[in-house]
C-alpha cells in the first residue's frame, strides 16, 4: 500500500465477512434469506408492527446464538491494532455481535446497534440485555413494557453518522473489511473517503459491488488478510 508512512488516523468499516468465520451467518446468504426468514419479515419496523412475536422470537434466537460464538483471528488482529496504534482509530462495524469487544477492541462504533442491548421506545433508554424479549419484560429504567431489539432495521437511520463522517474527514486511511458494498449508507463511505483524498483499502473474501472505488483490494478470508495487514501497519 502506497504512502504508509503518512498514515496517522484510520477509519475501519467491518461487515458480516468478519464474523462469518466465527459462525455468524450473513443475511445476504442463500438468496436473500436470513436463517430461513425473508429480511422483510424480521428486519423492518413494519414487520415488528405486523408480527412482533415473530420478530422478537427471531432476535431472541440470534441474541442467544451470538453468546456462544468466539472471536476469530480477524477480530483479534483488529484488537491488537487498537492496543498498539497511537494515532486515531475508529472501528465502525455493521455487525450487531460483540466479538470486536470480546477480542479486546475498545474504539468500536456499532452503526447498526447491538443484539446485547434492548431499546425502550417509551423512555429511549438502551439497556444491556442478554435474555429474551418475547415475554415483553418491563424496561429496567421506566417500567414500561416497550422494549425492542436495539438493532437498526431496514428503513431506519444508522447510529452516530455525524461521528463517522467527522472521523472520515480526519482520516488518512479508510479500510473496508468483509462487506458486500451493497448496504447504504455504509457502502458509500469509500466514495466519501476518496472525495476527501483519503487512501482506501478493501479486504474482502471476493470482489464486492464497490471494489472499483478502492485504491487497493485484497481478496481472501478475513482471518488471513486482516492479521497480515495489521502486521504491515503496526510494524511499518
Amino acid at each position: 500500500m502506497a504512502d504508509r508512512s503518512d498514515i496517522r488516523n484510520i477509519v475501519i468499516l467491518t461487515g458480516a465477512g468478519v464474523s462469518a468465520e466465527s459462525g455468524i451467518d450473513t443475511f445476504r446468504a442463500e438468496g436473500g434469506l436470513w436463517e430461513q426468514h425473508r429480511v422483510e419479515d424480521v428486519a423492518t419496523p413494519e414487520a415488528f408492527e405486523r408480527d412482533p412475536e415473530l420478530v422478537l422470537r427471531f432476535y431472541d434466537m440470534r441474541r442467544e446464538a451470538i453468546q456462544t460464538k468466539q472471536p476469530n483471528p480477524a477480530h483479534e488482529a483488529l484488537a491488537k491494532l487498537d492496543r498498539e496504534w497511537s494515532g486515531e482509530l475508529l472501528i465502525v462495524t455493521q455487525n450487531v455481535d460483540d466479538l470486536h469487544e470480546r477480542a479486546g477492541a475498545n474504539r468500536v462504533l456499532h452503526m447498526h446497534g447491538t443484539h446485547l442491548n434492548a431499546w425502550c421506545t417509551a423512555c429511549d433508554i438502551r439497556s444491556p440485555w442478554r435474555g429474551t424479549l418475547i415475554d415483553r419484560p418491563a424496561c429496567p429504567d421506566c417500567g414500561e413494557k416497550a422494549l425492542r431489539p436495539d438493532v437498526v432495521w431496514f428503513g431506519e437511520m444508522p447510529y452516530e453518522m455525524d461521528r463517522i463522517f467527522a472521523a472520515l474527514r480526519e482520516a488518512d486511511l479508510f479500510v473496508s473489511i468483509g462487506t458486500s458494498g451493497a448496504v447504504y449508507p455504509a457502502a458509500g463511505f469509500v466514495r466519501n473517503a476518496r472525495d476527501l483524498g483519503v487512501q482506501t483499502l478493501e479486504l474482502n473474501l471476493e470482489a464486492s459491488q464497490g471494489s472499483h472505488w478502492f485504491d487497493e483490494s485484497r481478496h481472501g478470508p478475513a482471518s488471513v488478510l486482516v492479521p497480515e495487514w495489521v502486521e504491515e501497519i503496526v510494524g511499518r
